[in-house]
């Protein structure tokens, strides 16, 4: 696994969003813009040394902040996709949890889940103040369609 840089600078009520995808600059500049249309505390990754990073990659970063229940990526997806849906992911462990059985019961719908731009800020919000939970979301997302957290 390789090594990527720190985050840094991120406020704690900034929704963090990883690009991880290059292949497509102007996928990229609509995902930043809905992003930005719906979101005024955004922090971008927008750094090459990301390219291609995996999930497992990016958690072993972002988990040093402990402020951060959730990180967004904007990957190949994200760009293809008309909805540019980034893939929300918990920076929850297992350690972070009672037992076995609490942690399989805030990831019964998994540790990611896609998202709309739109919903960026109302899940981050609410992750931060503890207002709802990670697999709330992903039970959500888990009823639409396509798999994609859309709105409550």
């Amino acid at each position: 696994m390789r090594v990527l840089p720190a985050v840094t600078g991120r406020d704690e009520f900034d929704a963090l969003v990883v690009r991880t995808d290059y292949l497509d600059d102007e996928g990229w500049q609509h995902v930043a813009a809905a992003l930005t249309q719906h979101e005024a505390h955004v922090h971008f990754i927008d750094d090459l040394a990301w390219a291609e990073a995996s999930v497992d990659e990016v958690l072993t970063v972002v988990r040093a902040d402990e402020d951060l229940a959730v990180v967004f990526l904007a990957d190949r997806t994200s760009m293809q996709s008309e909805s540019h849906a980034l893939l929300a992911v918990t920076t929850l462990t297992r350690e972070e949890c009672v037992d076995d059985e609490d942690y399989e019961q805030l990831t019964e719908f998994g540790s990611t889940f896609r998202i709309t731009p739109a919903g960026v800020h109302d899940v981050h919000a609410n992750l931060s103040i503890g207002n709802l939970g990670f697999e709330e979301y992903a039970a959500r997302a888990h009823e639409d369609p396509e798999r994609i957290y859309r709105s409550f």
